[in-house]
């Protein structure tokens, strides 16, 4: 293909008209409401400048595969699927950027119909059409595809460009025409000149702004970034004269700068290839480079289906958590592709918050975009495909689990905080999905363990699921209240994060067994025996527990003789639903939130020898020294928990006076 330039700049020369033909050089108007339409297609549907390449090239790949098609259903010999390509041609000095295409072209009424009118899509018609094929006209087409929907990506073009000439001709056509415009005001077509069949587009960049620089789009580099972005998987080449430094010919340390005609995209996405023909080192360097991680993937997962949500996901499960994870800066979501052809960079409708985690991308030609393919609308297709991940996703974590432990616990231990967030998240509502992912570590070998494991291990006479919080798992097995757990040689999980006890409450039970912390009212472990004794020491010791109570008064709802302490004087327990952990997290935060407290109940072991100090003062009216001790206990027992007294310097000079 070859275009002349002509005196006065205009690279697209227009023909003499001769006697048989005249074309009028009047300029059109566009249909529908032109000038307001054009106006909101430039400034207001598409929010991205740098999208225009993208549409572009998607159309110059759409009129490669309609005259593919073509050559299939009219068994035209001559031409393959090889022979075609887009060349891009960049011209700083004129501030020009050129597209071509050898496709199937247009004549001068699909120039008018298709471009005078604003969102009339040929490929949209194209598409329409093929749907009604049959035989062996539909077994051709399961090999085109399509990306254009709405006609309105070209319009995309003069986001950035002052002026737009088209020259086009159409396969088996003589002749080709010449479409210009430089914006709302209209356009012309008029007789041109091009070698062979297809499409050149070459526009004239607006000048550089405080705002923007246009310019930057004829820059090599950003060409290159823009086609790796968007148009990677374009399945044509796409080509352009490069420039790259090499070594001078009989120098030595010399080099020279060489042009070179080079191909811009990969083409065939490695995601469509067959799981046999791709090696794992493959699809680790597509997750490191495409997602910016220097750690392989865990785990790299494939899915696709057809029919009511027809897509191909390749999903990886990283090594490492990126190091903002964690914090509201994170964007979670996949990459988006129609037909091969980026959409978006994180599209988060496609994945629920409790894999926020996983990377990866979707490839669709079924979601239903907005006219500028930049987002999704909101449909049932979105919804289908997103349940689809969510269950693969957990199939495959669950398999790493079982056949790959070593792996998934360095996955839990970057991750495990997400999935109990997920149960904890939306009431509960997906706690049954996630149940089965969790980990915790366990008293019976200090290593991690599932709900399901430790079910297992249970002894027959045991009721509950028992757990402890605390900042460590050493720190928690020092706690007064696990004491009668542990003696009892029942396991104890160990919940160390913040989110830990917020999601076992959540899940309320796993496998008919309730969970139940030891610092709960009751723990299910005494006889009616010992519930007697309790009972009568309450009674015997009603006078003293009372004044106990009297004199921490709102700090504790009860103070009574202990069941669970062993060797330890004191400790806390509590009633309602919030416990003390809670209490802990629930005082850093703001509002109505840090003002939630947990129904402490005092606890005493009326074994103890401080037990019967307290007897003996009580009996000698030396309430001063009772209250004293009473205090100090209650001290003890927010110190055992991690939490803060009220006042220290009070509680450090009563152990002097005692002293």
């Amino acid at each position: 293909m070859s275009a002349n330039s002509t005196e006065d700049g205009d690279p697209f020369p227009v023909p003499k008209q001769n006697e048989t033909k005249v074309f009028s050089l009047s300029k059109k108007q566009f249909k529908a409401e032109s000038k307001r339409l054009l106006d909101l297609m430039i400034n207001s549907i598409y929010t991205n400048k740098e999208i225009f390449l993208r549409e572009l090239i998607s159309n110059a790949s759409d009129a490669e595969d309609k005259l593919y098609f073509k050559t299939l259903s009219d068994g035209i010999s001559g031409l393959s699927r090889s022979d075609f390509e887009i060349f891009l041609e960049a011209d700083p000095d004129k501030g020009t950027l050129t597209i071509r295409d050898n496709g199937i072209g247009m004549t001068r009424e699909e120039l008018d119909k298709n471009l005078g009118t604003i969102a009339k899509s040929g490929s949209r018609l194209f598409k329409d059409e093929s749907e009604e094929a049959e035989g062996e006209e539909a077994k051709n087409l399961e090999d085109i595809d399509i990306i254009g929907q709405f006609g309105v990506g070209f319009y995309s073009a003069f986001m950035v460009a002052k002026k737009v000439t088209v020259i086009s001709k159409a396969y088996g056509a003589d002749e080709a025409f010449k479409w210009m415009s430089s914006g709302a005001d209209g356009y012309t077509v008029t007789p041109a000149n091009l070698d062979g069949h297809g499409t050149v587009i070459t526009l004239v960049m607006k000048d550089d702004t405080e705002d923007e620089t246009y310019s930057r789009f004829l820059e090599e580099y950003e060409i290159r970034r823009l086609i790796k972005k968007y148009s990677d998987y374009i399945r044509y080449p796409i080509k352009m004269m490069v420039t790259e430094s090499q070594p001078k010919e009989g120098t030595e340390g010399e080099y020279e700068e060489v042009s070179r005609e080079a191909i811009l995209n990969t083409m065939s996405p490695i995601w469509k290839k067959q799981k046999r023909e791709v090696k794992a080192e493959e699809y680790n360097d597509f997750y490191k480079n495409n997602f910016y991680d220097y750690n392989d993937p865990l785990r790299v997962i494939r899915a696709s289906t057809e029919g009511a949500a027809t897509y191909t996901a390749l999903l990886f499960i990283p090594g490492k958590a990126p190091y903002n994870f964690y914090s509201k800066n994170y964007e979670k979501g996949l990459k988006l592709y129609a037909s091969g052809v980026l959409i978006m960079d994180n599209c988060k409708d496609l994945l629920p918050d409790h894999f926020s985690f996983v990377r990866g991308l979707v490839d669709s030609e079924d979601l239903s975009l907005n006219i500028s393919r930049e987002m999704l609308q909101q449909d049932r297709q979105v919804q289908l495909i997103e349940s689809h991940l969510e269950k693969k996703i957990k199939s495959e974590l669950l398999a790493m689990l079982r056949k790959d432990r070593e792996n998934y616990e360095k996955f839990w231990k970057e991750f495990g905080m997400q999935l109990k967030f997920g149960v904890y998240a939306n009431y509960g509502t997906n706690k049954d999905l996630l149940q089965d992912l969790l980990l915790y570590y366990s008293s019976k070998d200090g290593n991690l363990t599932t709900l399901a494991e430790y079910v297992e291990r249970m002894p027959a006479d045991q009721k509950h699921v028992y757990y402890a919080c605390g900042e460590s798992a050493e720190k928690i097995r020092n706690l007064p209240q696990a004491e009668l757990v542990l003696d009892k040689g029942y396991e104890l999980l160990y919940l160390t994060e913040e989110v830990d006890e917020f999601s076992i409450k959540t899940l309320v039970s796993y496998q008919d067994k309730t969970f139940c912390s030891v610092t709960d009212d009751d723990l299910g472990l005494d006889t009616d025996e010992d519930k007697e004794a309790v009972k009568r020491l309450d009674e015997e010791n009603k006078e003293l527990f009372d004044f106990m109570k009297e004199t921490l008064g709102d700090n504790v709802t009860a103070v009574k003789a202990s069941t669970r302490l062993k060797s330890h004087p004191v400790c806390f327990s509590t009633e309602g639903g919030i416990s003390l952990e809670m209490e802990k997290i629930l005082a850093q935060q703001p509002d109505e939130l840090n003002h939630m407290k947990a129904q402490k109940v005092l606890e005493l072991n009326t074994s103890h020898a401080i037990f019967g100090k307290l007897k003996e003062l009580y009996a000698s009216e030396d309430r001063d020294r009772v209250a004293t001790y009473t205090k100090l206990l209650y001290d003890q027992a927010l110190l055992i928990e991690g939490m803060p007294i009220e006042d220290p310097v009070a509680f450090s000079n009563a152990i002097c006076d005692l002293m």
